[in-house]
C-alpha cells in the first residue's frame, strides 16, 4: 500500500463521498475511484458500501482507517523530523481574530508535543482578511472561518458551528429562545471596510445588503452592537461579555472553521500542522 493511496482512502472515509474527497484532495473523481477500487483488489476485500443513499464504511473500512491515520501521521512526523533536523525548522500561523477558541488550545498542545523542536509564530490578524495573510505570503497556514473567495488556496474543514445574533440584553429581541434572519430585517449590523472579501462580507451580513458601522476586529463588533444596538453575528459557544447576549439564528447557514494553505505549498511543516489540526478538533 502507497502512503498517497491511503490519504484518497483517509479522505473518503472521512468525508463519506467521493466528491468532496475530490475536491478536498484537489483532483477529479474517476482517479480517485480507481485507486479506491485498487486499494480493495489488493487487500481483497471492500472497504466502502456504495450506494444511492451515499457512502459508509464497511468493518474492514473502519479497521483500515484507524490504521491508515496512524501510518500517515508517523510519516509526516518522520518527515517533519527529517527536515527540522537538517536546520532550525519555523511555521507561521495565522488566527483569525479570536485565538481563544478551544480548538486552537488543544492544536497548540498536541503539536508542541508532537514537534518540540518546531518555533511557531502566531499573527493574530484582524476580521478584514479571512486569510490571514496567506495571499500576501505572511503566514504558511491558516485557521480560519468562510466562506471566502479560495482561489489558488487549499482548505480543509476542521469544524461547523451554528451562528447567533449578538444583541444588547436589553434588546427586545434578545429573550427569544431562537430567531431567523427575517427577524433582524431593517436593522443595522456591523460592515466591513471596503475590499473586503465579498464572500465574507455577506455571509457576516446574512445574504443581504446591510448598513451599519464598519468595524474591523472582534471588539469592535461587540462595542457596536453594545454603543449603537447594531446587529452582530457570532459563532455559537462564543460568551459574549456582560451586556450582550447570542441568540441562535435557525436558517443561518453554519461557519466552517478550517485549515488554510497556499495550493501546492512544498513547506512539510504545513502537511503536518493540517493532520494534527484535524486530529485535535476530531478529538
Amino acid at each position: 500500500m502507497e502512503l498517497r493511496t491511503l490519504r484518497y482512502f483517509v479522505a473518503v472515509a472521512e468525508e463519506l463521498h467521493f466528491g468532496r474527497a475530490a475536491a478536498r484532495l484537489h483532483m477529479s473523481q474517476p482517479p480517485l475511484s480507481r485507486a479506491i477500487r485498487q486499494l480493495e483488489s489488493e487487500l481483497g476485500t471492500v472497504l466502502l458500501n456504495r450506494s444511492a443513499t451515499g457512502t459508509t464504511l464497511t468493518p474492514a473500512g473502519e479497521a483500515l482507517l484507524a490504521e491508515a491515520r496512524e501510518l500517515l501521521d508517523r510519516a509526516e512526523l518522520a518527515r517533519a523530523r527529517v527536515v527540522a533536523a537538517a536546520g532550525p525548522a519555523s511555521l507561521t500561523v495565522g488566527i483569525l481574530g479570536d485565538s481563544s477558541d478551544l480548538g486552537v488550545t488543544r492544536l497548540a498542545a498536541a503539536y508542541r508535543r508532537r514537534f518540540p523542536e518546531v518555533e511557531v509564530r502566531i499573527r493574530e490578524t484582524d476580521l478584514t482578511d479571512p486569510t490571514c495573510g496567506l495571499r500576501a505570503g505572511l503566514v504558511d497556514v491558516a485557521l480560519t472561518r468562510g466562506p471566502f473567495d479560495e482561489t489558488g488556496l487549499a482548505v480543509h474543514e476542521l469544524r461547523a458551528d451554528g451562528v447567533g445574533a449578538v444583541l444588547r440584553a436589553d434588546d427586545p429581541l434578545a429573550a427569544r429562545a431562537r430567531l431567523r434572519l427575517a427577524d433582524l430585517a431593517g436593522r443595522r449590523w456591523f460592515q466591513f471596510p471596503e475590499g473586503t472579501d465579498p464572500l465574507w462580507q455577506a455571509y457576516w451580513n446574512g445574504g443581504e445588503r446591510r448598513q451599519g458601522p464598519v468595524v474591523r476586529a472582534v471588539q469592535e463588533c461587540r462595542q457596536a452592537v453594545l454603543w449603537n444596538g447594531t446587529v452582530g453575528l457570532a459563532p455559537l459557544g462564543h460568551e459574549p461579555p456582560a451586556g450582550l447576549t447570542l441568540v441562535p439564528i435557525a436558517d443561518m447557514p453554519v461557519s466552517r472553521v478550517l485549515a488554510a494553505w497556499n495550493a501546492g505549498d512544498p513547506n512539510p511543516q504545513v502537511r503536518s500542522f493540517v493532520r494534527t489540526a484535524v486530529a485535535a478538533y476530531r478529538d
